[in-house]
């Protein structure tokens, strides 16, 4: 999100480059906590490419990513990733910023957004909440950050840990044949 405070704004204000970190190993740092899975999914279809990932800096004062970009063209529909209420659909500064309260006081932080909804609506998971506009990246991508809690103690996620597995583990059967000692 634009800006440097931690005060009012709904969402994490923009930091430095950095790895993006592996769905599966998602990055640890002060103010970063895993989360459990399940009830979250992409805001946008299909799933989409992470151009740069979660990247928490090591105090909460310091520069870091505390979301993460995903590949889409502008004009692409934006999705709730989770079911909850708007709480903040308007421009900060420069671009659209839609931000859904969903449970546990995780609040999903999408721009930019011209959005279709407007502050007080529910929201399902997969509903439609508007459409990408340019300006995030070069080639057009989604910031999609989440904070658990507000204030000084509040905590950025990685959204990417609230995805879950991609799709459940399979154990094929050994092929018969001579054992191997």
């Amino acid at each position: 999100m634009v800006g440097a405070s931690a005060g009012p704004l709904p969402g994490p204000p923009p930091g430095a480059a950095g790895a993006a970190p592996s769905r599966a190993a998602p990055s640890r740092a002060a103010g970063a906590r895993a989360v459990p899975t399940g009830r979250w999914s992409w805001p946008l279809a299909p799933e989409p490419r992470v151009v740069r990932g979660f990247d928490p800096p090591a105090r909460r004062w310091l520069a870091g990513h505390r979301g993460v970009d995903l590949a889409a063209t502008p004009g692409s529909a934006v999705v709730s990733p989770v079911d909850g209420e708007v709480v903040w659909a308007r421009r900060v500064v420069d671009r659209g910023v839609v931000v859904v309260l969903g449970p546990g006081g995780r609040r999903a932080t999408l721009e930019p957004v011209d959005a279709s909804v407007a502050v007080g609506d529910r929201v399902a998971r997969g509903q439609r909440l508007g459409t990408l506009a340019a300006g995030h990246c070069p080639g057009g991508c989604l910031h999609w950050g989440v904070r658990e809690g507000t204030g000084p103690r509040a905590a950025y996620l990685d959204p990417l840990a609230l995805l879950g597995p991609a799709a459940p583990p399979v154990l094929l059967p050994l092929p018969r044949g001579p054992r191997l000692s």
